[in-house]
């Protein structure tokens, strides 16, 4: 039997975590605030600074890191390698100069305050980095992560966590030579590096070959809850590997997501994730609101807060002129410049850091960390209030400028996602009849080509909720899901019956295993994309041999009625994979609708190859 008291005193903090969080967020998102700002007020209350509940407010940050972790792996699994591939030049280029840019302005202005030139070249280095929890809460919260201004300001965040490992290895380069009497060791920096980049060919190498064999074989058992413990041990592990390396806990697991964002697990790895992602990094919310120094920011709070003012006005301003010389919207510029305003959570490791080599003084380390922490404070803060304006603007003028990221107007009685080929086709039946439609698309180029022919696509992605629920999913009648990607259509089919039961839900299918799928899933309709178009070419091939047209379309009309009775009978045997592709079944053997009267006979010994081979379902 275990203890009481040891008991208690293990649940204790968990009560109060929760009951914190369950009276401060719904208080300030009610305000208008944000959920971020709730946490961190919260966390100031019940940590050292208020009511002193908690007494260890780094403890509890080095526990609620993983919150941040798994945030990472998250988003890793909603991107995909090519699509990073694209982003470089946001990664490389703007992440690079807004990093050095504000670096440079804030080691200037802290030298003109005094500051030596090792400690302003130290605080400069890290104000600069930017907080990556608050900044892509912000996003989530707002379901603008996939938007432009949110995706540059994901690639400046993902760029400082890869700057991690320069950083800490020359750090050490600015401590006075008393504080380090046999001088830095440059080899010592130079094999950390080494370390770090073999840790990232592991993760990768692990990525590619053992992740997908695990989880199919983990898949193939049944365990529910082994998956999800396959699930943290794949995101811990590799953040655990990556801190062990020296570098950001965080890339580790970014890393990890991104070479399973093409697995056929990826979402019931989200699933598995993310409970232990949102409550994780309300902890780590709270944490930092903990963390702040009361007798130091009240000591010194008037400077504090006027040094806490300017690092945000600077940093907005710096970040603001960069993304405009990249091309970017105004409000999309100010709108990214506002998230990267916050100090990162880098800043509370790189300040003590620089107190023990003697680059800054104790008194001076102490002030610049409740400096960061204020940053994180009015951060947000000016962000909402920047956020409020623009949409304050945006609605006094008649006429605003098309924005793909908004979704004003779309309350069609049928909402399509994915306006490929399929899609436009789809569309173009239900407006000859005068059917209001909205369409939702994640390629940006496929929206800007239908702007040119004067249609409004919104640029959505069909497998998040929030999504769904602006573009008016819940007033749609009809959800048409018209997307070429088989997983993302399984995904929103599953997201739509769950969430919108009274839609009709109407879905293109890849092939007969995926159009099964789908009936699996609980579609009213599927068709596969290339089944009516063959079975019109047959008819049109009938014709041209002689047939009779009525005799063409009987046979056309034959074949598909015997193609439904042969999907429903093999739905009904279950020769079926489930939705979401996480359990190991037998694949349909293709089987012809009509026998052939004569056995096909191979013309050469590449051809027999080929009819040996095993042929797709479709």
């Amino acid at each position: 039997m275990p203890d009481h008291p040891e008991t208690t005193s293990f649940l204790a903090p968990i009560l109060i975590f929760c009951l914190s969080a369950v009276l401060a967020v719904p208080l300030f998102k009610r305000l208008g605030l944000g959920a971020v700002i709730g946490y961190l007020v919260a966390g100031a209350a019940i940590g050292p600074a208020g009511l002193r509940l908690f007494t260890d407010a780094n403890g509890v940050r080095t526990v609620a890191e993983v919150g941040v972790v798994m945030l990472l792996f998250v988003i890793g699994l909603e991107l995909k390698p090519s699509k990073l591939l694209a982003m470089r030049r946001d990664i490389f280029g703007l992440g690079t100069a807004q990093f050095l840019a504000t670096g440079v302005v804030i080691a200037g202005a802290a030298m003109g305050l005094g500051a030596s030139a090792r400690g302003a070249t130290l605080l400069g280095v890290a104000l600069a980095l930017s907080a990556t929890a608050i900044a892509l809460q912000i996003l989530d919260e707002r379901g603008t992560l996939q938007t432009p201004y949110g995706q540059r300001t994901f690639s400046v965040l993902l760029f400082q966590d890869m700057a991690v490992v320069p950083i800490l290895a020359l750090v050490p380069l600015l401590a006075p030579e008393s504080s380090a009497p046999g001088g830095p060791d440059l080899w010592d920096g130079l094999r950390s590096t080494g370390v770090a980049m073999a840790s990232i060919a592991a993760i990768v190498v692990a990525g590619l070959y053992l992740l997908n064999p695990l989880f199919r074989v983990l898949a193939w058992t049944g365990a529910r809850e082994v998956m999800t413990a396959a699930a943290l041990l794949v995101v811990l592990g590799a953040a655990l590997l990556m801190e062990h390396a020296g570098m950001s806990m965080a890339l580790g697991a970014f890393l990890a997501g991104l070479l399973l964002s093409e697995s056929n697990f990826r979402h019931q790895l989200e699933a598995d994730i993310e409970p232990f992602r949102g409550l994780l990094l309300g902890l780590f919310f709270m944490s930092v609101g903990m963390g702040m120094d009361a007798k130091v920011i009240l000591a010194e709070a008037v400077p504090l807060l006027l040094a806490a003012v300017g690092v945000v006005a600077l940093k907005i301003a710096v970040a603001y002129g960069l993304e405009r010389w990249m091309c970017s919207a105004r409000r999309d510029a100010l709108r990214s410049a506002a998230l990267l305003a916050p100090a990162g959570e880098f800043a509370f490791v790189l300040l003590p850091m620089a107190g023990a080599l003697g680059i800054l003084s104790p008194q001076e380390s102490g002030l610049a960390s409740a400096l960061a922490a204020l940053t994180m404070v009015i951060g947000p803060i000016v962000a909402k209030l920047i956020e409020v304006g623009i949409a304050r603007r945006e609605a006094a003028q008649p006429e605003p400028e098309f924005d793909p990221a908004s979704f004003d107007g779309a309350h069609g009685s049928v909402l399509v996602i994915g306006f490929g080929r399929f899609g436009q086709i789809a569309t173009q039946v239900l407006l000859a009849d005068g059917v209001d439609v909205t369409v939702i698309d994640k390629d940006v180029d496929r929206i800007k080509a239908a702007g040119r022919f004067g249609f409004k696509v919104y640029y959505g992605d069909g497998a998040r909720l929030d999504v769904l629920r602006a573009s008016g999913a819940g007033q749609a009648r009809v959800i048409a899901i018209c997307v070429d990607d088989r997983q993302a259509a399984l995904a929103i089919t599953e997201l739509v019956r769950e969430n919108f039961p009274l839609a009709q839900v109407h879905a293109r299918a890849y092939d007969r295993i995926h159009a099964i799928d789908l009936i699996k899933a609980g579609v009213d309709y599927q068709i596969r994309a290339t089944l009516s178009s063959a079975l019109e070419f047959g008819r049109e091939t009938l014709v041209a041999l002689g047939s009779a047209a009525e005799r063409a379309e009987e046979v056309r009309l034959a074949v598909r009625e015997r193609d439904e009775q042969r999907l429903a009978l093999q739905q009904a045997e279950g020769k079926l994979r489930p939705a979401d592709y996480s359990k190991v079944a037998p694949r349909l053997t293709p089987e012809p609708l009509v026998t052939p009267k004569a056995k096909s006979r191979a013309l050469s010994a590449e051809t027999q190859d080929v009819m040996d081979a095993p042929e797709r379902a479709d």
